[in-house]
């Protein structure tokens, strides 16, 4: 790779002129107007692919755009004119694309510019407060996954087609008549996991200290949530959201991720509330009253426990390596009264699951 600035140190401006032109072929030069005419369709219609994407409003006539852009809005065009899907379903389709690409982009630049930086050298020139890179290594980064691009594409579609394969046979598997329960939503079992005390941390960190916390935590939570055949929902900061089908595949998840956290130096403990019921699924979330339930519970959960809802512990009393044990009754804001169950392995067993996808 060469290093930018060699002979003069090129302008931010150029930097990104530089990115765009080798992820998006030819510079930006054509207007609103003219890609929805090149693509055959109304420009309202080609303004409203650029909002799903994610991007802002611009002028008819302005240069924001590329052969790339307008290759896609072909493509887009083409199955709907070929009524292979309605207009509002390519617009969803493409605001589910925009939403995980826009996270996985700004996680790749810094996980990308992270990685060129020499170790301690922020301890060192004293800027272990800086949250972004400093501009050598931003600019370094750019070039980088400008240059990657081509070879980790293929990467991104075949994990995405994998993803895809598992959502498709638990859509199936929750549409079975044989074995579904409810017609208006599957039951799953819900688990938060909570960093403890997170708040006094953050104050004693510095920024880029708190994020390699936050990657730390993430990192371990996809780890032992996946090796047990659960999924990830989302992680925001301190908290970790994931579900499981099966109550045995949850419990080890929620055990097993006090365990990892206890025995990290980085991290502080975790409490982990689980609660079993119906979930409504929707953009790749869940919502419902058991998603509250469990975050509540969390809420009241000691550090370094598990405490389950009385569904969760009735279900485990059929399954071995596990115990629940009764503990008092709460009251939970928006919730009601609920009787709550410490989670516990049983006496030599470890509880662990098999490694089917349960989520």
């Amino acid at each position: 790779m060469s290093t930018p600035g060699e002979d003069a140190t090129p302008t931010t401006a150029e930097l990104a002129e530089r990115a765009e032109r080798a992820l998006l072929g030819r510079q930006a030069s054509m207007g609103r107007r003219e890609v929805s005419e090149g693509a055959g369709v109304e420009p309202a219609t080609a303004r409203r692919f650029w909002h799903a994407m994610g991007f802002q409003n611009v002028e008819d006539d302005e240069a924001m755009f590329t052969e790339a852009d307008l290759e896609a809005l072909r493509r887009v065009a083409r199955l709907i004119r070929d009524d292979e899907v309605s207009e509002e379903l390519a617009l969803g389709m493409t605001r589910a694309f925009a939403r995980t690409a826009d996270r996985l982009a700004v996680w790749q630049t810094q996980l990308v510019a992270e990685s060129l930086e020499s170790p301690g050298t922020e301890e060192v020139e004293g800027r272990d407060s800086r949250s972004v890179p400093e501009p050598r290594i931003a600019a370094d980064a750019a070039a980088l996954l400008a240059e990657l691009a081509d070879d980790v594409e293929p990467l991104l579609v075949y994990v995405w087609r994998r993803h895809l394969t598992n959502a498709i046979s638990r859509m199936l598997a929750d549409a079975d008549p044989a074995v579904r329960w409810d017609p208006s939503a599957p039951y799953r079992v819900v688990g938060f996991a909570d960093l403890v005390s997170f708040t006094s941390f953050v104050r004693r960190m510095s920024e880029r200290q708190l994020a390699r916390l936050v990657q730390r935590f993430e990192l371990l939570a996809s780890d032992v949530v996946t090796e047990h055949g659960g999924r990830v929902i989302k992680t925001v900061g301190d908290e970790v959201l994931f579900v499981h089908k099966e109550v045995a595949g949850a419990a080890a998840i929620a055990l097993d991720l006090v365990d990892a956290m206890g025995e990290d130096e980085l991290l502080p403990p975790v409490r982990v509330g689980l609660a079993h019921g119906r979930v409504v699924s929707r953009l790749g979330d869940v919502f419902g009253l058991t998603v509250n339930k469990a975050s509540r519970i969390t809420a009241v959960t000691p550090s370094g426990k598990v405490y389950v809802d009385d569904d969760m512990a009735h279900l485990l009393g059929e399954v071995s390596g596990f115990t629940a044990t009764e503990r008092r009754r709460r009251m939970l804001r928006g919730i009601g009264v609920l009787t709550l169950h410490e989670l516990r392995r049983a006496p030599g067993g470890r509880g662990l699951t098999s490694r089917e996808d349960g989520a």
